[in-house]
């Protein structure tokens, strides 16, 4: 976290050797969440393209006491993304690629119950579960007061853990999460 924030200085004093090893450092997962939103992989270039620019000509625009750069970035990224979807209107898609059979019928399930959840669901599950984002961060990306945070996370949980429960119930409950 200090790193990010010695970078962000750097990067508003327009340190291009700054902004690329940030960029270097977060580019992957950013990618990654971009894909679990767009379906499209060169939408998700597109988005982190205009991303990572809309930050480097406006580096200003992050107030460091709201949050991190991380969560900043995020936050840019899912605007953009939430624009690219309007623009285009395409529906999102989560795709994977397990490679045991097992894992197939397992990522197929877990894709299922993920897919009918709504994007917003979807989207505070990645951000907290996978990139770790804290209740604080996740008001900042996503323009929201903490408390309202707390509650659609809840309601998020649960709406997984009722489509999960009846996913393993046709799998006739072979499968777990753990």
């Amino acid at each position: 976290m200090a790193d990010d924030r010695e970078f962000w200085k750097k990067i508003a004093n327009g340190n291009a050797n700054a902004f690329d090893a940030w960029y270097r450092d977060t580019a992957p997962r950013l990618q990654i969440f971009l894909r679990h939103l767009l379906a499209n992989e060169q939408a998700v270039e597109d988005v982190m393209q205009e991303t990572f620019t809309q930050i480097w000509h406006h580096p200003h625009r992050f107030d460091p006491g709201r949050g991190s750069p991380r969560a900043y970035l995020f936050g840019v990224a899912r605007r953009q993304a939430a624009e690219w979807r309007r623009k285009h209107k395409t529906a999102d898609e989560l795709e994977f690629d397990p490679a045991a059979p097992d894992r197939v019928e397992f990522a197929s399930m877990v894709t299922e119950a993920l897919s009918r959840l709504t994007l917003e669901h979807q989207t505070l599950l990645w951000l907290r579960e996978v990139e770790g984002q804290s209740y604080e961060e996740l008001a900042m990306i996503l323009e929201i007061p903490l408390g309202t945070v707390r509650s659609r996370l809840f309601a998020a949980r649960e709406a997984l853990r009722k489509l999960w429960c009846v996913a393993r119930q046709h799998s006739g409950g072979r499968h777990d999460l753990q």
